[in-house]
């Protein structure tokens, strides 16, 4: 069975870091990549960052570029996404996904590319 489990949200001021881990479990196939996904009240679940389980080939969200880093343990069959520099804009529940089955870069970084995701941490960003 697979699952996921997201730790590490809480409530920060503008221009503080979180960092955010999804430890993972199960067989997910021959899935090549691993993502965090957010979504803000009132909105899409947004892409934020997609690598590849190599741990490589990062994509990011232009809104995150520069900010937030991705990167992949697979010792520890562990997911991590670093935020620094956080805005308000920032606060949302944020999600990891695993079992990627789309094709092409455009998808890398959509939600209905993802079967599985963890239940979510809440990240709240103030002004």
């Amino acid at each position: 069975q697979v699952q996921l489990v997201e730790s590490g949200g809480g409530s920060v001021p503008a221009g503080g870091s979180l960092s955010l881990s999804c430890t993972a479990s199960g067989y997910f196939g021959r899935s090549s990549r691993m993502a965090w996904f957010r979504q803000a009240p009132g909105k899409e679940r947004e892409g934020v960052a997609s690598v590849n389980t190599a741990g490589g080939d990062p994509l990011y969200a232009d809104s995150v570029q520069g900010r937030f880093s991705i990167s992949l343990d697979n010792g520890k069959n562990t997911l991590y996404l670093v935020m620094d520099n956080l805005k308000p804009e920032d606060t949302a529940i944020y999600y990891c996904a695993a079992g990627y089955h789309g094709e092409g870069v455009s998808t890398r970084n959509l939600p209905g590319s993802y079967a599985y995701w963890g239940p979510g941490t809440q990240v709240t960003v103030s002004s």
